[in-house]
């Protein structure tokens, strides 16, 4: 078992940086507070993630309502008298899509007894990713078009739980240890480094070189506008081969659709690997639930485990018109608008943030397309923040597990609207992929690779300028 250890990584300022005098900022007129267009609410409380779009009729709120009740519902064990719902398991990770996004915000990390060195509670809405390395060239040709290749024993995900009766694949163990950032004025920061561990494998040992990726549930506001950018418009802004020389690359993931049986852009997910919402939700009933789709007929269950033991809640047990309905809903969950737009410390921050490049990858103006079946998405105006392409992180926030064509230091740039109310709504501040950041600063201060000359530029400013950023964020 690990330990806590505390190492002391002291700020060393860039010459480019050094010469930089970092004078007083005017700032602009403010912004449009709608962050997702005619779609924005106006809400602010423990609610404000679960509320359909601003301009949904009263008709199509019925459709965006009985999407949040399969989303909401547990499912149950096959067979069993709600048909509707039946199917979980054998091996699972919770049995409700609500247990991991909390009221739709971000998922939680475990709490942590750094006395114990251990976890406290069960992990829900964080969890392993797993594959394979490849080994072979046909092995790198098959990860690059149709994904990670999945570990023969424990799949691609590890599921601790199960349904009962069974034994779950094993568990996740979860131990941090500290680093200390010192700004260049002197003030310190306290980083928590997360490590990972699979521990009490039920079914034999996994492939030697096993790759793991620990996941968060993310925020599920605004996707829906997300999945309406043109594929166009995001590709005007990368450069993955830095041609520009400005340190900022910027790589679109191409990744397999299911329902078009083609490759397709990457626009979901921590590294863009899914190309569409329906195709996210599929996986998730698949890996998390244990239950089949018409795009995903087989879960994440192998042949080393009692998959035989789940008796099934139909073919598919998740019925296109429910896959629909869901996917509805998670397409039209509303924006919250930014709060305190006009105020001088926001815009202030505004201006810090545009200074330091953090908006040449988190890019905030967009406008959706056309999609004859909503309507109600079409068309916005938008400010997300992200430019949904994948970018190098540093080996500080590196997984080392590649996945379609993201290698293991990329992530995609993650959107940044509603960033400010998820404390409100869930109670906790757990950002990154992996929520080792308690706090914005932490996130902030993890950022390295392409991101590194924008962080080194918010250690440089003063403190009260650092605490306008943030302010900044937290209006989002």
């Amino acid at each position: 078992m690990a330990s806590n250890s505390t190492t002391s990584t002291t700020f060393l300022a860039s010459s480019l940086l050094l010469a930089l005098t970092i004078s007083q900022v005017s700032y602009a007129e403010p912004q449009n507070p709608r962050l997702g267009g005619m779609t924005s609410v106006n809400q602010n409380d423990r609610n404000a993630f679960s509320r359909p779009s601003a301009n949904l009729s009263p008709l199509r709120q019925l459709d965006f309502k009985v999407g949040n009740s399969f989303f909401k519902a547990p499912w149950v064990m096959a067979p069993a008298s709600t048909t509707a719902r039946d199917g979980l398991g054998p091996l699972i990770n919770t049995n409700a899509c609500q247990n991991c996004h909390l009221k739709d915000g971000r998922g939680h990390v475990p709490a942590y007894n750094p006395d114990r060195d251990a976890m406290t509670d069960q992990a829900v809405s964080l969890f392993l990713r797993l594959s394979r390395p490849a080994l072979t060239e046909a092995d790198k040709q098959q990860q690059a078009k149709y994904g990670p290749l999945p570990d023969p024993v424990y799949g691609g995900q590890l599921q601790n739980m199960a349904t009962p009766g069974i034994t779950p694949e094993g568990e996740m163990k979860l131990t941090y240890t500290t680093k200390t950032v010192t700004y260049p004025d002197g003030r310190e920061t306290e980083l928590r480094v997360p490590h990972y561990e699979l521990i009490n494998p039920a079914y034999g040992q996994p492939t030697a070189g096993l790759h793991m990726s620990p996941r968060i549930a993310p925020l599920m506001v605004g996707l829906g506008l997300l999945e309406l950018v043109s594929e166009q418009d995001i590709l005007a802004n990368a450069d993955p081969d830095d041609r520009n020389n400005d340190g900022i690359s910027g790589k679109a993931n191409y990744v397999w659709d299911r329902q078009k049986q083609a490759t397709a852009l990457g626009r979901f997910g921590w590294k863009a690997a899914e190309p569409s919402l329906k195709q996210q939700n599929s996986g998730a009933f698949a890996g998390d639930m244990g239950l089949t789709t018409s795009l995903h007929p087989d879960t994440d269950c192998t042949s080393s485990q009692p998959c035989e033991k789940s008796v099934s809640g139909g073919t598919p047990e998740v019925p296109d018109k429910t896959l629909n309905h869901v996917t509805f809903y998670t397409q039209h969950l509303a924006v919250p608008i930014q709060r305190a737009s006009d105020s001088e410390e926001v815009q202030q921050g505004y201006q810090h943030f545009k200074n330091a490049g953090c908006n040449q990858c988190h890019i905030e103006h967009w406008t959706t397309g056309k999609a004859s079946d909503r309507p109600e998405l079409s068309n916005q105006k938008i400010r997300p923040f992200t430019d949904l392409l994948l970018h190098d992180m540093g080996e500080g926030l590196a997984d080392n597990r590649p996945e379609y064509l993201a290698n293991g230091r990329e992530w995609r740039t993650a959107p940044l609207w509603g960033v400010g109310v998820n404390k409100v709504v869930t109670g906790q501040e757990n950002y990154l992929h992996d929520g080792r950041a308690r706090t914005l600063e932490e996130a902030i201060l993890w950022h390295g690779g392409e991101a590194e000359i924008s962080r080194n530029h918010y250690m440089a400013l003063d403190n009260d300028q650092r605490q306008q950023l943030l302010q900044f964020l937290e209006s989002l």
